[in-house]
């Protein structure tokens, strides 16, 4: 089945903000590097461009993802789930992808103890998950 730009774009189902969630992945090792949403433009954007480029709640506007940085990603390919309300691009990761300077932006774990309580820790035993100096 093939379908314009337009058609796929507007096929989605976003959120009553006019966003859609996007799980971000790198393309070769499948790690994911973070969650961001999409609006409609910002979706046009990465298709036509290549680049990931996001809609920020905070600020209320596009971001290229590394327009500042220069950790830019390259999207290679984009999934949607069987709801069509869920996107998961692979990417290729330059740089890192947290704006906290690490590899991704999943780098604490909520570890439950034996008593229910739980414990934040860093992830520190995976080798790209090293704290920024």
């Amino acid at each position: 089945m093939s379908e314009s730009m337009d058609e796929f774009v507007n096929s989605l189902k976003y959120d009553s903000s006019g966003l859609i969630p996007a799980v971000v992945q790198d393309v070769n090792t499948k790690e994911v590097l973070m969650v961001a949403y999409m609006n409609p433009e910002s979706l046009k954007k990465t298709i036509t461009s290549g680049k990931a480029t996001y809609f920020s709640r905070s600020r209320q506007k596009l971001w290229v993802k590394g327009e500042t940085s220069g950790h830019f990603q390259y999207v290679r390919r984009i999934l949607f789930d069987c709801d069509r309300d869920t996107l998961l691009l692979e990417v290729e990761q330059e740089g890192v992808a947290c704006h906290k300077g690490y590899h991704s932006c999943f780098f604490r774990e909520a570890k439950i103890g034996t008593d229910g309580r739980i414990e934040e820790v860093y992830c520190l035993e995976r080798e790209d998950a090293q704290k920024p100096e």
